[in-house]
């Protein structure tokens, strides 16, 4: 896996590259795909990517395969069972948020007709293609990202600041920030 050059982020274990090469970047037109990277993002928040890569089965598992309309209707017995799962971060906040998130998910479906439609309008309906030549080029928000997170936030959204909505952006493939030199630069853009 060692052959390619990558963006220096993932190269810390074989899942991470993985995910790098064949996730991250990729534009997602996929509403439940969307819906999977809000919660492991907000779950993020605070925390390394690598921890919640780990424990993405778990997450899996725990809410419903990432069906948002299963995710809005859990209760707090529920909640309070997936808060005693070791497969997940557990963060009471975080995981009470997941099913607010997935009632205002589905808000924002019928206003637009798909999550995926209002995402995409915050980059004019095609991926920002950057031309990064080192990680310290890439900025931890943007003007997009900082539209979108107060748009969320005014729909009700929690944790969608404007770094882990740039997050989204970045492995949604909203924006292409794979470094010049990496293999995948030229694919995803």
């Amino acid at each position: 896996m060692q052959d390619k050059v990558r963006c220096p982020w993932c190269l810390g274990f074989d899942q991470y590259i993985r995910y790098h090469d064949q996730e991250w970047g990729v534009p997602v037109h996929d509403d439940r795909k969307h819906f999977e990277f809000l919660i492991l993002e907000g779950a993020q928040a605070g925390l390394s990517w690598a921890t919640i890569l780990k424990k993405r089965e778990g997450y899996r598992k725990v809410f419903a395969n990432f069906d948002p309309a299963k995710v809005a209707k859990f209760t707090e017995k529920k909640l309070e069972k997936i808060l005693q799962d070791p497969g997940i971060v557990r963060n009471r906040l975080k995981v009470y948020a997941a099913v607010n998130n997935a009632k205002q998910f589905i808000k924002v479906q019928q206003e637009f007709g798909s999550f995926d439609r209002y995402i995409w309008q915050f980059v004019g309906g095609k991926p920002i293609v950057n031309k990064h030549r080192t990680l310290g080029d890439i900025k931890a928000t943007t003007p997009e990202s900082d539209a979108l997170s107060k748009d969320l936030l005014k729909r009700g959204f929690k944790f969608v600041g404007s770094t882990v909505m740039y997050a989204h952006m970045q492995a949604c493939g909203l924006v292409n920030d794979h470094i010049v030199d990496c293999w995948r630069y030229r694919q995803v853009a």
